[in-house]
């Protein structure tokens, strides 16, 4: 079923509270998951990755306003489409394609694949295949930073498919029974792999689920970094009060189909269109030569530098050696460090 689509009313960008440096950051990052994924695409069509792999491409923004609005050792975890909330959390192309790629040198040594980013160092959780099973795993990352008396925030990403997880009003529940701190994202792309919004629910606003467990909730443009920064920093600041958890529902589009194997036949020409005239990387790009927030010069510097970067992690990935067979047996367990246990 075709989705009803309307435009979010804007402001002029020279009339922004941000600097030009936040601007050609968000620019920066937003080309540099785009072209990433765009790379991903290609390597999967000459089956130099394999397995499941699902891309970001036209909700970059999300991830743009993710990092300025919080703070690098806020944890995040996420679903499966999560290459470009890797590179946002810092995790380096290099690493993101060798794991793509299967190589020892992925972030996650070649054992993760598309799905199952991590990296401890950038408080990144993942990464997580099974539907909806992050929002517990968030969840239970928030409750260990308060018990450690942090005032970091997790932030719990999933998607529109993954609302309607039973795990999601058990989480919703207890956090808000506990005051945790945690910032619940939900990144509405429209589609549940290929079945529509308006064709799983009667609640087609997600975020009023939020209100059945009393929790702050709102809904939010996804096609632009400074909306998705304003919010996030409004939620941010709200749960590191101490005053319990919130839930954004950010509105967005994937280009792509649910994976590289789906042609998107539910979706209409008509429709796709209407959303590529909202793409989040082009209009920011026309904004800041419009306004004069960048000149031409700069933005084609940025291009340069963000292809040279995508080609040496593609070809960091070509040379990269494959794991060792015995690498199996390793980082599967821990041997925690209690008085009480005995070698």
């Amino acid at each position: 079923m075709a989705q009803v689509v309307t435009k979010p009313s804007r402001k002029k960008t020279n009339n922004s509270p941000f600097s030009k440096a936040t601007y050609l950051q968000w620019y920066t990052l937003m080309l540099r998951i785009r072209r990433f994924e765009e790379r991903t695409l290609m390597a999967y069509g000459q089956q130099k990755v394999r397995g499941f792999c699902h891309v970001y491409i036209g909700q970059e923004a999300i991830a743009a306003g993710l990092v300025t609005a919080l703070r690098p050792e806020d944890p995040v975890v996420t679903g499966y489409r999560q290459h470009g909330i890797a590179l946002a959390k810092g995790l380096s192309a290099r690493s993101c394609m060798a794991e793509l790629f299967g190589k020892a040198t992925g972030c996650v040594k070649g054992k993760g694949g598309s799905m199952h980013f991590f990296s401890r160092e950038h408080h990144y959780f993942g990464g997580n295949g099974i539907v909806g099973a992050q929002i517990p795993i968030g969840t239970g990352i928030g409750l260990a930073e308060k018990y450690k008396g942090t005032d970091n925030l997790c932030v719990t990403m999933f998607g529109d498919g993954a609302a309607r997880q039973g795990a999601l009003y058990e989480s919703f529940n207890m956090a808000m029974t506990w005051k945790l701190p945690v910032l619940y994202i939900c990144e509405n792309n429209q589609y549940a792999m290929g079945t529509s919004v308006h064709r799983t629910s009667n609640v087609h606003d997600l975020y009023q689920i939020g209100a059945a467990f009393d929790m702050p909730s709102e809904a939010v443009d996804g096609m632009r970094p400074e909306s998705v920064h304003e919010a996030l920093a409004r939620a941010a600041a709200h749960i590191r009060a101490g005053h319990g958890p919130y839930f954004l529902e950010i509105k967005t589009y994937r280009y792509k189909g649910h994976s590289v194997s789906d042609p998107g036949n539910y979706r209409t020409k008509e429709e796709l269109k209407s959303y590529m005239d909202l793409d989040p990387l082009k209009d920011l790009e026309q904004r800041l030569l419009a306004e004069g927030i960048a000149s031409e010069e700069e933005i084609q510097d940025i291009r340069d530098r963000v292809k040279e970067e995508i080609e040496d992690a593609t070809n960091f990935a070509e040379v990269s050696p494959l794991p060792d067979p015995s690498a199996l047996w390793e980082d599967n367990y821990v041997q925690p460090d209690y008085p009480f246990i005995r070698d």
